[in-house]
């Protein structure tokens, strides 16, 4: 494979999803504004460039995997950025998770270029990322889908086409607004069922094979001690920050807003987070909630 591929975000999600397609034997190019990150890449295989514009203007696929939606319109809309700098004919695939208002903007400035472009957020955070079993809600033309499947393919596992530009996008906001109701909803039953005497790890067993199962019970369990090799038995360090969270929450309130939609347990969730990140968690896993809901034993 000799794909020529320039990566740009290596953060937590990022940095692992572009060693995964160094694994693959693919060429990548990896930016970041951390270095430390950038070393990790080229320790891994790939490589890097002092001028990311410059590297992109080589590039047969450019992926993006930023914070918020300011920073995708910068790097893809402005002067200077990757609309400006990209050969024709180059696919472009944003994997950041931003308004899907946001991304059908940059879409469109790429359509009118002449370029294929793919909103492609994911999920299965940090263990999906190193292991390459993420899960990718792509927006766009079938088209640029198709051409985006040997890429996709070497980081994901499960890939679905959701439609047009901005779909990912509104994908990723509903199915994040669930996963916080759903996170705080699991720590307070875990946390009433505790105040009564019970074993977190007995209750958690019994609910997960009962109606209340859920993937952050199964999977992702907020209750320190419950599971191995999940954020809350290592002291709610790495995975998926309180402040993305938040982030996400507060995407789906602006999108409820904009569209008329009523999401009263959307709207108390990201309340919460917010609290949360206010008390000084911000940058903790956001299973860490479960912390919050623990001050008023």
């Amino acid at each position: 494979m000799s794909a020529n591929i320039v990566f740009i975000g290596l953060g937590n999600m990022g940095l692992p999803m572009a060693q995964n397609l160094v694994k693959a034997g693919f060429t990548v190019s990896g930016h970041d504004l951390v270095k430390a990150s950038v070393d990790k890449l080229v320790e891994a295989g790939g490589k890097t460039e002092a001028d990311s514009m410059a590297a992109v203007a080589k590039a047969d696929v450019v992926i993006t995997m930023l914070p918020a939606s300011k920073h995708v319109e910068s790097l893809y809309l402005g002067d200077k950025g990757v609309l400006a700098s990209a050969k024709p004919g180059a696919l472009l695939i944003d994997c950041s998770t931003i308004a899907p208002e946001a991304s059908r903007k940059v879409a469109a400035a790429a359509a009118a270029k002449g370029f294929e472009m793919l909103d492609a957020p994911v999920s299965g955070g940090t263990n999906g990322a190193a292991a390459g079993t993420l899960t990718f809600m792509v927006g766009g033309s079938k088209k640029a889908f198709d051409a985006a499947q040997p890429y996709l393919q070497k980081m994901g596992k499960a890939i679905y086409h959701a439609g047009d530009s901005g779909s990912g996008q509104t994908v990723k906001v509903c199915n994040n607004m669930l996963l916080g109701i759903l996170m705080i909803g699991t720590s307070e039953a875990i946390r009433l069922g505790v105040a009564n005497g019970m074993d977190p790890k007995v209750l958690s067993e019994i609910m997960s094979k009962s109606s209340g199962r859920n993937w952050t019970l199964e999977v992702y369990n907020p209750c320190p001690g419950v599971m191995d090799a999940v954020p809350s038995s290592k002291g709610y360090a790495g995975g998926f920050g309180v402040d993305l969270m938040l982030k996400d929450l507060g995407l789906a309130v602006e999108n409820a807003l904009a569209t008329g939609s009523a999401i009263p347990l959307g709207a108390a969730a990201r309340n919460l987070y917010d609290i949360h990140s206010k008390s000084g968690s911000g940058k903790l896993d956001f299973s860490s909630i479960f912390n919050l809901l623990g001050k008023a034993q």
